[in-house]
């Protein structure tokens, strides 16, 4: 079975920092480019953040630029998004989702093949 499965989300105090995990079972994610993107209660989903297939490309969303970092551990068939001095408006839920086309990677969300669960993370102190 294919899946991909978010974990690392949780509350956290503004400033703070958390790792999202990105876990494939049933495929290797080095054949995909990633992306993360995020859901707020009554908002848009938004792409925060892409790696393409070869780590070359990486690619932020304004709102976490600088703050934010994506990475990939192909050992471990994993995608991580670092996530420091974390805001209120940071609140939402995180979902992976792996595109088997994209020769880089793209933060809009059509074209994605496969698709986490997600994983809530909430900025509040």
């Amino acid at each position: 079975q294919l899946q991909l499965v978010e974990s690392g989300g949780g509350l956290v105090q503004p400033g703070g920092s958390l790792r999202l995990s990105c876990a494939a079972s049933g495929f290797t994610l080095n054949y995909y480019a990633i992306g993360w993107f995020r859901q707020a209660p009554g908002k848009e989903r938004e792409g925060v953040s892409c790696i393409s297939k070869s780590s070359i490309r990486t690619t932020y969303a304004d709102s976490v630029k600088g703050r934010f970092t994506i990475s990939r551990d192909n050992a471990k068939n994993t995608v991580y998004l670092q996530m420091n001095s974390l805001k209120p408006e940071d609140t939402a839920i995180y979902y992976c989702a792996a595109d088997a086309r994209s020769l880089g990677c793209k933060t809009a969300s059509d074209g994605y093949d496969y698709w986490g669960q997600g994983t809530q993370v909430t900025v509040s102190s």
